[in-house]
């Protein structure tokens, strides 16, 4: 029930308009602070599934979000900085959003309250038995991702969940729930400030996590990342630099020349090695 969900209790503050703006950005932020509190405590569920999603990816598997609203542009964000960070696929993490596409920039009416679109949607990519879904939904109750992840399961797919309510539906719907309950908003109902601000740190914490435990992170540096702009090349040139402790200018070239970071390490050190 919507009254009883912790995402719809109303706000602690009230009269929010007669507030300074001071005032404004200070309880604002009081509340923020709570959020990293909330997703301390949902660490025991996110851990579980990304091993789950590990093992996936290392079977040939991908990873799936799907959402509506503020939590399916956070899944689309997720997973399209994976290739650009790690330098993996475009098709190894995947984000849907209830409307498709459009919906990122502009909300689609009513695309969240179709059960079955989300089903469809994942079967464009031929979504099977080695893949993980995660559906996002701070309500846990949005159509779009309930349907998906039901269909999802009745078709041997793991699935996973974030949410911002205790015991919701899409909790029940998934084999690996994480319920970050971040309690009321600021502005009441106005899921896109404390519940969208912890379901992105869930996001970070799950890719992230999984990245580094593919590979994808060499000591604590982008070894993989794509050189898509200067700022990414003088990133790298600077990390290539300091792990062989050879000049800029070198180093710059020898990434040039193997168009990253891994490549460029492991390439010089043949070739110190005359392999």
């Amino acid at each position: 029930m919507i009254s009883e969900s912790t995402t719809e209790q109303s706000s602690y503050y009230d009269n929010l308009e007669q507030m300074s703006v001071r005032d404004l950005l200070i309880n604002m932020n009081k509340e923020d602070k709570k959020v990293a509190l909330a997703v301390e405590r949902s660490i025991s569920q996110i851990e579980p599934l990304v091993k789950e999603i590990v093992r996936s990816f290392k079977e040939g598997g991908r990873l799936f979000y799907i959402g509506a609203g503020t939590s399916g542009r956070l899944g689309v964000l997720d997973a399209s900085e994976c290739p650009p960070t790690y330098g993996v696929p475009d098709h190894w993490v995947i984000g849907l959003i209830a409307g498709g596409d459009g919906a990122l920039r502009k909300a689609v009416e009513n695309a969240e309250d179709d059960l079955e679109q989300a089903w469809e949607d994942l079967r464009a990519y031929d979504i099977n038995k080695k893949d993980v879904l995660i559906g996002i939904a701070a309500s846990g109750r949005t159509p779009y991702v309930i349907g998906g992840l039901k269909k999802a399961a009745q078709h041997g797919i793991l699935t996973g969940c974030i949410t911002c309510n205790k015991r919701s539906q899409v909790a029940r719907e998934a084999k690996f729930p994480i319920e970050v309950v971040v309690g009321s908003e600021f502005v009441t109902g106005s899921t896109r400030m404390k519940s969208g601000t912890a379901q992105k740190l869930v996001l970070n914490m799950i890719s992230t996590s999984v990245m580094v435990k593919l590979g994808r992170i060499r000591g604590n540096k982008m070894v993989d990342m794509q050189l898509s702009n200067e700022k990414l090349v003088k990133r790298g040139t600077l990390m290539v630099a300091k792990e062989l402790n050879i000049e800029e200018a070198e180093a710059e070239t020898l990434l040039l020349k193997f168009k990253s970071v891994r490549k460029a390490v492991d390439g010089y050190r043949k070739i110190q090695r005359g392999v």
